[in-house]
C-alpha cells in the first residue's frame, strides 16, 4: 500500500486520518461560533464557501473544530496541491523563520529570492533566456505582467477573453469578464482593456482554427493591431468554468501575436505547478508564452506570485519600476523552493494525470444515466462538470448550488465556478489517496441521485 492509499498522511506533526468522518451536522456548534464572530468582525464583502472552522489539514482532509473530517476537493482553490503542511515545506519554513523573516529584497537582497527566480526560469515553458520577478498575489503578478508588456512594446491596449478571470484589483477587474461578484459597483475600471471571444467548444461548436479566426477578427477590427501591447489568456480558464479551448486555438493566437509584436501572457495562476498533468498547461497546448504569471500552487500555501518571461521583455522596465515591500518574502521563497522540489521528486504531474483519469471515469459513469451533466472537461486534476437543463441546454445554477451544499452536508467540500454559476470544479490535492477520492465521488453520485 502506497502512502497515497494509506489511511494516514504525514503532516509534519501528528498524522491526520485520511477518512471522511462526521460527528456533528455541518456546521457544528464550534463552527457556528466562528461564523458568528466572523459576521461581527469581518467585512461582509469577504464571503466563504463552507461554514467551517478549520483547525488542521493534510492529505485530502480538512479537520474542523467540531471533529468533522471533510474531504477536500478544492485545495484552497488549487493552492495546496502538495497537501497542507507538507513536511518539506514545514521544515523549510521553520528554518527560514529562525534565520530572518524580512529585509525587503529591494533594500537588502537574499539568496532564496534569486533561487526561486532561477527555478522558474528553468521549469517554465521554452528554452529561451528568461528572467523572473516575484510578487505577493496572482492579481499583483497580472498587473505587473501588463506593466512589463506595455513598457516593452510602447503600446497600451490589452486584450482579455470572455469568461476569463484575472483578479479583483482595479486593473484585473477590468480584465476579468464576470460581473457579479467581482465587478458589480466597483467601477470605473482601468482603460484600454478589450475583450475577445474565447474558444468554448461545448457552447460555440467551433474548432480551434475557426475560434481563433473569430477572436483575431474582433481584435483587429475593434482594437487595431498596432495598438495592442498584450493578449492575456488562461490556457484553461479557471473561474470561468474550466473551459478548455479547442485544439489549435492557443497556437493560432501565439502565431498572430508573434507576427504582430504583441506580448502573449499566459495566466497560469490556477493551471500551474502540475495541476493539469503537466508542470504548466501551456505545455499541453504546445505554446511558449512570452510572459507567464504564476501563484497559487507555487509555495505550499504561502503567498507568493511571479512573472517569468523572455529576458529582453522582463528587462524592459527601468530599475525600480517593479517590486514591492513584501514581494518575494524569504519565508514564502523557502516554501516555494521546497514545493518545487516536491513536485519534481514525487512526479506530481503523473499523479495529477491519474487523478484526472479517475475523476473523468467516475463522472462519465454518472453522466451516462444523468443528462443534467451536460459537459465534463478539463486536464489532469483540474476537471469540471457543467450542469444544464437537459431539455434546453441552459445553465442550471440552482442544481449546482444544491449539489454542492448537499455534498458538504455529507462531508465533501467542492467548489463552484463558471460565468453562469453552473459548474462544479474538482481541484483535489495531488496527494489525495485513491480510496478517499472514490469515497467523495460516491457521495457525489448519491447526492445527484437524490436531487
Amino acid at each position: 500500500m502506497s502512502q497515497l492509499d494509506s489511511p494516514t498522511v504525514p503532516l509534519g506533526g501528528p498524522s491526520l486520518p485520511q477518512e471522511r468522518r462526521l460527528v456533528t451536522p455541518i456546521p457544528g456548534p464550534r463552527s457556528q461560533e466562528l461564523m458568528a464572530r466572523k459576521a461581527a468582525a469581518v467585512s461582509a464583502g469577504v464571503g466563504h464557501t463552507a461554514p467551517l472552522s478549520i483547525v488542521a489539514a493534510g492529505g485530502g482532509i480538512l479537520l474542523d473544530a467540531d471533529g468533522n473530517s471533510i474531504v477536500d476537493l478544492g485545495s484552497g482553490i488549487a493552492v495546496t496541491s502538495i497537501g497542507n503542511a507538507h513536511p518539506a515545506v514545514v521544515a523549510a519554513v521553520q528554518q527560514q523563520v529562525a534565520q530572518f523573516t524580512h529585509t525587503c529584497f529591494m533594500v537588502a537582497p537574499y539568496e532564496p529570492y534569486v533561487a526561486v527566480a532561477e527555478a522558474l526560469n528553468r521549469i517554465t515553458p521554452g528554452d529561451h533566456e528568461k528572467k523572473t520577478a516575484l510578487f505577493n498575489s496572482g492579481a499583483e503578478a497580472v498587473e505587473n505582467a501588463v506593466k512589463i508588456a506595455r513598457k516593452h512594446t510602447g503600446r497600451q491596449a490589452v486584450v482579455a477573453f470572455d469568461h476569463g478571470y484575472h483578479g479583483r484589483t482595479n486593473l484585473t477587474m477590468a480584465l476579468t469578464a464576470k460581473h457579479m461578484p467581482y465587478k458589480a459597483g466597483f467601477g470605473p475600471f482601468a482603460p484600454e482593456i478589450y475583450r475577445a471571444p474565447m474558444s468554448y467548444p461545448y457552447r460555440d461548436g467551433l474548432d480551434g482554427a475557426a475560434a481563433a479566426k473569430r477572436a483575431i477578427g474582433v481584435i483587429e477590427k475593434h482594437v487595431g493591431v498596432t495598438d495592442v501591447a498584450a493578449i492575456i489568456i488562461e490556457p484553461i480558464q479557471g473561474e470561468g468554468g474550466f473551459i478548455v479551448p479547442a485544439d489549435g486555438f492557443l497556437p493560432a493566437l501565439q502565431e498572430w501575436a508573434n507576427a504582430n509584436g504583441v506580448v502573449l501572457i499566459a495566466d497560469e495562476i490556477q493551471t500551474g505547478f502540475a495541476r493539469t498533468g503537466a508542470m504548466f498547461a501551456s505545455d499541453l497546448f504546445g505554446i511558449v508564452p512570452d510572459l507567464i504569471t504564476t501563484a497559487k500552487g507555487i509555495a505550499g500555501g504561502l503567498p507568493l506570485a511571479t512573472v517569468t518571461g523572455r529576458a529582453e521583455i522582463m528587462d524592459a522596465s527601468h530599475t525600480g519600476g517593479l517590486g514591492g515591500t513584501y514581494g518575494g518574502n524569504p519565508v514564502a521563497c523557502a516554501a516555494a523552493l521546497a514545493a518545487i522540489e516536491v513536485y519534481e521528486a514525487e512526479d506530481l504531474s503523473a499523479r495529477a494525470r491519474h487523478i484526472g483519469d479517475v475523476l473523468e471515469h467516475r463522472l462519465r459513469e454518472i453522466q451516462a444515466s444523468d443528462p443534467r451533466l451536460g459537459d465534463i472537461r478539463g486536464k489532469g486534476a483540474m476537471i469540471a462538470v457543467e450542469f444544464v437543463d437537459p431539455a434546453t441546454g441552459d445553465p442550471d445554477a440552482a442544481l449546482t448550488s444544491r449539489v454542492v451544499r448537499a455534498a458538504l452536508d455529507e462531508g465533501v467540500l467542492m467548489l463552484t465556478c463558471g460565468t453562469y454559476g453552473n459548474v462544479i470544479r474538482f481541484l483535489p490535492p495531488l496527494v489525495i489517496g485513491d480510496d478517499l477520492l472514490d469515497d467523495a465521488l460516491d457521495v457525489l453520485a448519491h447526492v445527484l441521485s437524490s436531487s
